[in-house]
């Protein structure tokens, strides 16, 4: 008798089980299987991919596989598609190119700014310090253009087409520009072959094409691949005007953002090239928020000469002994902010003799709606 209630519960939930035996819609996630049956034979800039050579037509699937494999790395891809593709393809069209490229940046950096490879490659189209700068671009500790979407893609597009006229091919110049352009060279001079399909290169140059090709792919027709995103599930293009601003002297970033109506962080977003807080002296052409650019000079000048006539900085002069810790407690401020108005490393070493700027304990605001402002900090001594 006792196992009648335990019959009668199982049998409960068995009915339940038929009567709802799908509550969920079905994922609607094609098979990985059903995924590599390609209606038409792709190609690369217009060059076709001979899939019809069983090692060419393994390598692409393996590619396909291994990224449709990550979807929330191919939803990120198709969401900040829209906020940087359309620059990027406009920037080829101008200068006769095939469209195509377009997906390097994505196999590159997956279209992130600050991307950063273990070989010291920056940005979005993943320029190391010596072929940017070949390139035409600024990189130092003030300014990164790699990170720049406008100057990287520029540097690119002029790095791809001298890649062009050395190989012939989209196809080799974008092996090369994974691989580098002797490497390449001398690869299809030893081995008498410059078909990059029957190329024996390094593991990731044989994958690079692929990669590629899988990403466009998936990219031109996400639905047939299980991605289904609606026009707002989409990242907001980039929408700015350009301003040029001249800094007579060091100029601190919250300045320029006051002037645009907005905030630190955006123009920094903007602008991923600036490094730091400051801008060097020198003259500037940068992004601001889309509407803001009105009067954007008057408000910027005005910023600046009340900026300038409220600086209280002192020059501390380092002393055997001291450290930036003691230094910053000595004058009430925060150890962060004695590194950032010094261009400092949170690690770096200072010596006796160096020259340390200090400001005011509390911060002066400039006011944008003021001609005049009061300064309510504390003077300080100067130490020397």
């Amino acid at each position: 008798m006792k196992w009648k209630p335990l019959l009668l519960l199982v049998a409960v939930i068995v009915s339940f089980s038929k009567v709802h035996a799908d509550p969920f819609e079905p994922s609607g996630f094609p098979s990985l299987v059903t995924s590599l049956k390609l209606a038409t034979v792709p190609d690369f800039c217009g060059e076709e991919v001979p899939i019809g050579e069983q090692h060419v037509r393994e390598r692409l699937e393996k590619e396909l596989l291994l990224s449709l494999w990550n979807r929330p790395q191919v939803i990120l891809w198709l969401k900040r598609s829209k906020r940087y593709l359309p620059h990027i393809e406009e920037m080829l069209r101008n200068e006769g190119m095939p469209v195509d490229l377009k997906y390097l940046a994505i196999a590159e950096s997956a279209l992130r700014p600050h991307a950063h490879s273990r070989k010291g490659a920056v940005g979005f189209w993943q320029f190391i310090r010596y072929t940017g700068q070949k390139y035409g671009l600024i990189i130092d500790d003030r300014i990164d253009q790699r990170r720049n979407i406008f100057a990287s893609t520029r540097a690119a597009i002029s790095y791809l087409k001298d890649l062009r006229e050395i190989f012939g091919s989209w196809t080799l110049a974008t092996a090369a520009y994974n691989m580098g352009e002797e490497g390449l060279m001398s690869e299809i001079l030893e081995q008498g072959n410059n078909d990059y399909y029957h190329l024996y290169l390094s593991l990731e140059t044989q994958r690079y094409i692929f990669r590629i090709i899988a990403i466009k792919l998936i990219l031109e027709d996400p639905a047939r691949y299980g991605f289904y995103l609606d026009e707002e599930d989409y990242y907001s293009p980039l929408h700015f005007d350009q301003v040029s601003i001249e800094c007579a002297d060091e100029t601190p970033i919250r300045i320029v953002a006051k002037a645009a109506k907005t905030t630190f962080k955006a123009i920094k977003e903007l602008n991923p090239e600036i490094r730091g807080h400051y801008l060097a002296e020198g003259n500037y052409t940068i992004l601001i928020p889309k509407g803001n650019s009105e009067d954007f000079q008057a408000r910027y000048r005005n910023l600046i000469r009340q900026w300038s006539s409220n600086q209280q900085e002192r020059i501390y002069f380092v002393k055997e002994g001291d450290n930036l810790t003691a230094i910053a407690e000595r004058f009430g401020v925060p150890l962060a902010s004695l590194i950032i108005w010094n261009r400092l490393n949170p690690r770096s070493t200072i010596h006796p003799g160096d020259r340390l700027i200090i400001y005011p304990q509390k911060p002066v605001y400039v006011d944008i709606d003021n001609e005049t402002n009061s300064n309510g900090g504390a003077a300080l001594v100067n130490d020397q």
